[in-house]
């Protein structure tokens, strides 16, 4: 992560995760570059909620974005997802063996 990027908050990663079309968005995008009409397509929720629900992911930090001409491209921020469930377990469940796991690779 670079120095000028913010982390993301509990509460805008809760928000994120809140709503199951974005839930769904998040699984189609994991793994590969998406426009906003392809995902559209594949939620089958018109391009405003669509537009909607990325900005959420966007504002948290759970996207990236990229411009090819007049197509924007979405993908999963896998590292920030995983680090913010991290940063859950933590403070959430601070005495199970994954919070000490998580510890261990923190001292790293």
């Amino acid at each position: 992560m670079s120095a000028v990027e913010k982390q993301t908050s509990p509460i805008d990663f809760a928000r994120a995760l809140a709503d199951p079309t974005r839930q769904k968005i998040m699984k189609l995008i994991c793994c590969k570059w998406l426009t906003v009409s392809e995902i559209e397509e594949a939620v089958d929720v018109r391009q405003p909620t669509v537009s909607h629900h990325l900005a959420v992911l966007r504002d948290a930090g759970l996207v990236h974005l990229r411009s090819e001409g007049k197509h924007t491209y979405y993908s999963l921020n896998q590292s920030r997802v995983a680090v913010c469930c991290g940063n859950l377990i933590q403070a959430l469940a601070p005495e199970t063996e994954s919070a000490s796991l998580l510890q261990d690779i923190s001292k790293m």
